[in-house]
C-alpha cells in the first residue's frame, strides 16, 4: 500500500511539495548508490577484485552471516549470471585464494561456496571503517527515526526489484 502511495505522488496532480520530496530523496539514492559503487570500484582495484567478485563474496558472506550455504546455482541467481559467468568469478576467486568450493557430505553432487577466514578479513577491512564512520552518522536518530529509515529503504528496495522484474530479459 506505502509504495501506491508513493508512486502516486510523482503522478500528475500530486502535491508539489511531495513531488520534489520524492525527487530529492531519488537523487539522494543515486548519488548514494554511485558513492557505494565508487568505494567499491576503489577497493577492489586495491586488491585485484572485479566489482563482480566483490558482489559474489558480499552475497556468499551475507549467507554465511545468516547462517546458510549457498551453492554456485544460488549464487548465479542472485548475481543474475550465467553459469559460464558464475564458474568464472568462481575460478577468480578460488585462485585468489577468497572462496572455496566443498563438496556436500550427504551428498557428493552439491557445492557449498565458503569465504575462507581471510577473506572475512578483508571483508572487514572494507566494511569496517565504512560501518564505524556509518554509526557515528547514524548515531544522532532515535530507535524510532531508524525504524522509519529501515521501512523506507526496505520499500525503495522492494519497488527496484518489482521494476526490475518487469524489465526486458528479467528473469
Amino acid at each position: 500500500m506505502r509504495v501506491s502511495r508513493l508512486s502516486r505522488a510523482s503522478q500528475p496532480g500530486a502535491q508539489p511539495e511531495q513531488a520534489e520530496s520524492d525527487r530529492q530523496l531519488g537523487r539522494l539514492i543515486r548519488q548514494l548508490n554511485i558513492e557505494l559503487d565508487r568505494f567499491a570500484e576503489m577497493f577492489g582495484e586495491a586488491h585485484g577484485l572485479y566489482r563482480t567478485d566483490l558482489n559474489a563474496l558480499v552475497v556468499i558472506m551475507d549467507a554465511s552471516r545468516r547462517g546458510e550455504s549457498i551453492s554456485p546455482t544460488q549464487l548465479a541467481r542472485a548475481l543474475n549470471l550465467s553459469a559460464s559467468a558464475t564458474t568464472a568469478v568462481l575460478d577468480r576467486l578460488e585462485n585468489a585464494g577468497h572462496l572455496r568450493r566443498d563438496r556436500d557430505l550427504t551428498d557428493r553432487r552439491r557445492v557449498h561456496l565458503v569465504m575462507p577466514e581471510r577473506t572475512a578479513r578483508l571483508g572487514e577491512q572494507l566494511f569496517g571503517p565504512l560501518g564505524e564512520a556509518y554509526s557515528r552518522a547514524w548515531a544522532e536518530f532515535d530507535a524510532d527515526e531508524r525504524a522509519t529509515i529501515m521501512r523506507f529503504l526496505q520499500l525503495s528496495i522492494d519497488s527496484t526489484v518489482a521494476v526490475r522484474s518487469q524489465l526486458p530479459g528479467a528473469s
